[in-house]
């Protein structure tokens, strides 16, 4: 169980440098794309596309999977280790398949957190510095009530009990209507 939990970590930091160096260029994926697709279906220039960035899951997977399993292939006939013999090595290169495939997603996530805390950062102190001056302005009005509001306030206060005396009660209403 230790070996498998050193793996797993270390595939994740293979699938964040993975991420990483393919956020920053695309260079292997421009070249297959130029080898396989007819120049009608290659991708623009301006793309940043690549094997695991700014794909979707199933694509990533199976990447990350066919990667794995070419280097499981060349670590079986190329060297004397056993990797499909037995199922510490079959759980081994599982385990660093899916650290891969997690710390792609990891690395995407702090990337674009990154991305997003850079462009709002500006506009957060703008907004705080905004929310000060409101909150200065309502605690300085706070302090300073017109008497115009008070008094305005008092006379709709006086105003409603003369309405209500004017009309009959509710015993009365339902007496009227014979309900009562």
């Amino acid at each position: 169980m230790g070996i498998e939990l050193v793996i797993f970590i270390t595939a994740i930091l293979f699938g964040i440098f993975l991420y990483w160096r393919e956020s920053n260029g695309n260079g292997a994926y421009r070249f297959v794309n130029k080898m396989v697709n007819s120049k009608e279906l290659q991708m623009p220039a301006q793309s940043k596309k690549g094997f695991i960035y700014q794909r979707s899951f199933i694509p990533r997977l199976l990447f990350i999977a066919i990667l794995v399993l070419i280097v499981a292939l060349v670590v079986e006939f190329l060297t004397p280790i056993s990797v499909f013999g037995s199922y510490n090595g079959i759980s081994a290169f599982a385990s660093f398949a899916v650290g891969t495939l997690l710390g792609t997603y990891l690395a995407n996530l702090v990337l674009k957190s990154s991305k997003v805390i850079e462009e709002q950062s500006e506009s957060l102190e703008d907004k705080f510095d905004n929310a000060f001056e409101k909150g200065k302005d309502f605690i300085h009005d706070l302090k300073n009530k017109d008497n115009k509001a008070v008094q305005e306030a008092k006379e709709e206060i006086k105003v409603e009990p003369e309405l209500k005396k004017n009309e009959k009660s509710a015993r009365d209403r339902l007496k009227d209507k014979g309900l009562m």
